[in-house]
């Protein structure tokens, strides 16, 4: 009687296991494809500095930090941040769901004709 439990047994741990492989076959689990990329944004005066510079199509925090004496904003793809003072930090979260360049810039009246504008490329 005991021979028919123990191949019921294994039979259930080897459906178990092709389970699991073909789960990570497929491209991992869904709560690592849903997980936000994040980008840190330094602002200054008269520039931004990400890291890393380019993103993949899902939600990207952007975290934002005014390194700067003035304050700054973040536009990117029709959202826009508040404006941080000198010191200050926040986030902005964006999804993306087309590849492309999204260029992004600072609101405020001259910062982006001063240099504080980019582009980011969504893969």
């Amino acid at each position: 009687m005991r021979k028919p439990v123990r191949a019921a047994v294994l039979v259930t741990l080897v459906g178990l296991v092709a389970v699991a492989s073909s789960a990570s076959a497929l491209g991992g689990s869904e709560t690592s494809a849903q997980t936000p990329q994040r980008i840190s944004v330094g602002m200054t005066e008269f520039k931004f500095t990400l890291k890393p510079k380019t993103a993949t199509k899902r939600t990207v925090v952007f975290a934002l930090k005014n390194n700067g004496t003035i304050g700054h904003d973040f536009k990117i793809a029709g959202k826009k941040s508040r404006v941080f003072a000198a010191g200050k930090s926040g986030t902005l979260r964006v999804t993306f769901k087309k590849a492309g360049r999204y260029a992004f810039l600072c609101t405020l009246p001259t910062h982006a004709q001063a240099g504080m504008k980019g582009v980011l490329t969504v893969r």
